[in-house]
């Protein structure tokens, strides 16, 4: 049994998304990149079931990142497991990291179809995910698709409370108390939230910056070397195997984030600036790069987002856009600089629609540029993100691409400045730190 006596602090989005799904045929799968929680969601939904008055003798996990497990094979996982289950009552299978058993998916199917259970399980790859996969359990999956600390969460994690508070002039004002009842701007705890990032292993070691980066250097040195080199040579494959590239793409993207990149241009940029030693013709070929690029994608390092015409109504195959998953994982690759904080910007406001349940596209109208084209089942909201429209040019910059879209579906522009008139033109202005706050 997973020990779960342990300090858990909630993560209630992601938990309630697992509880729909309980007791329901889907094996319920928890993808994100190491450390942003899913061992903790784990031990939270094992949590609700012993609250709600399952057995103990019910519920199996098994973390797979433990020795007692190393040399299971797909046989042994499902030997195990039968071996343990109470006869003639349903059990509760929970397995973490389950992706370092070799051909798992054989012995999770064999569970499905073999005896009454109710199974989640969670790994850091979307490799986890393959069509390979997807096609043996035909669908019978859900995705739960999990982030590291929002910047609610950042706030609530870090042991901080927000208030609202009524001012003079009638308007009410959100603000931050600590446990001792101290009182801080929600934009100092934003300052720390671009600093640090939302890795909830932060809270453990405190807003320190030589301990956090510590932190964040394993993370990084995980999901590199086991999750990327490793996992290629258990696959068999043999493009990644230069791990001196695969670090100098990874610093790349970290630098361009919100910039628009193609396989061609980083290959061609690494070259240019001798990145790649002393020989410029020594250029890695696109396919290459391609492959590089998409394991960082399956290791949930780095997020695509592809450009949509507007107009056209379609999706774009060139010039996407690369966001890092966390803001504190870039400072720890680059170093902590007050600068491209537009970018930055862009890249919390990515995150947070993709936890608010949007599918997220560049935009792309005429020759101009919509930061974010946010789309779901019920709306669809046109963003973009700036840290100021306080001048006249900046201002005629971010409304212009804006006004192009004829439609009606909202549009917003996100911006740090604070006390500006609602809307321009029909054009919503919002300070950033508020809509977070939300």
């Amino acid at each position: 049994m997973i020990d779960i006596n342990a300090d858990l602090r909630n993560r209630d989005f992601y938990l309630n998304k697992l509880i729909a799904f309980q007791d329901t045929e889907p094996v319920k799968i928890i993808t994100g990149i190491h450390r942003c929680g899913k061992s903790s969601l784990m031990k939270l939904m094992i949590k609700h079931f012993l609250d709600s008055g399952i057995p103990d003798e019910q519920i199996i996990a098994m973390n797979f990142e433990s020795m007692e497990y190393r040399s299971m094979d797909a046989k042994a996982f499902y030997d195990y497991v039968a071996a343990k289950r109470p006869m003639d009552k349903k059990v509760y299978l929970f397995f973490d990291e389950v992706q370092r058993i070799s051909e798992w998916q054989d012995a999770v199917n064999s569970f499905r179809v073999d005896f009454p259970c109710d199974i989640y399980i969670t790994g850091s790859n979307a490799y986890l995910l393959s069509s390979e996969f997807a096609t043996y359990l035909s669908g019978r999956y859900v995705e739960i698709k999990m982030l590291p600390l929002s910047f609610r969460e950042f706030i609530d994690f870090h042991g901080y409370s927000v208030i609202e508070r009524k001012r003079p002039a009638g308007k009410m004002s959100k603000e931050i108390v600590d446990k001792d009842n101290e009182m801080y701007t929600a934009d100092e705890l934003f300052e720390a939230y671009l600093k640090f990032g939302g890795m909830p292993g932060i809270a453990d070691v405190g807003l320190n910056q030589d301990r956090a980066l510590t932190l964040l250097d394993g993370v990084y040195s995980t999901v590199v070397v086991r999750d990327i080199l490793e996992r290629e040579r258990h696959r068999g494959q043999r493009q990644l195997t230069n791990a001196d590239l695969l670090r100098k793409i990874i610093m790349f993207l970290a630098d361009n984030i919100g910039s628009n990149t193609s396989m061609t241009s980083i290959g061609n940029t690494l070259a240019n600036e001798g990145l790649l030693g002393n020989d410029r013709k020594n250029k890695p070929a696109t396919q290459t790069v391609q492959a590089y690029v998409s394991a960082l994608v399956e290791s949930f390092i780095f997020y695509e987002a592809k450009r949509f015409d507007i107009k056209g109504k379609e999706y774009l195959r060139t010039l996407g856009k690369y966001y890092i998953v966390d803001i504190g994982l870039r400072n720890y690759l680059l170093g902590f600089r007050d600068i491209d904080t537009d970018h930055i910007l862009e890249n919390v406001v990515y995150f947070e629609l993709l936890r608010r349940g949007f599918d997220v596209a560049i935009g792309k109208v005429g020759n101009m540029e919509v930061d974010f084209v946010a789309t779901n089942t019920d709306e669809k909201i046109y963003f973009q993100v700036t840290q100021t429209i306080s001048s006249e040019q900046t201002r005629e910059w971010d409304l212009r691409p804006l006004m192009q879209i004829k439609d009606n579906y909202e549009k917003v522009i996100l911006t740090m400045d604070k006390g500006l008139t609602n809307s321009i033109e029909g054009i919503k202005v919002v300070n950033i730190v508020e809509w977070l706050l939300q």
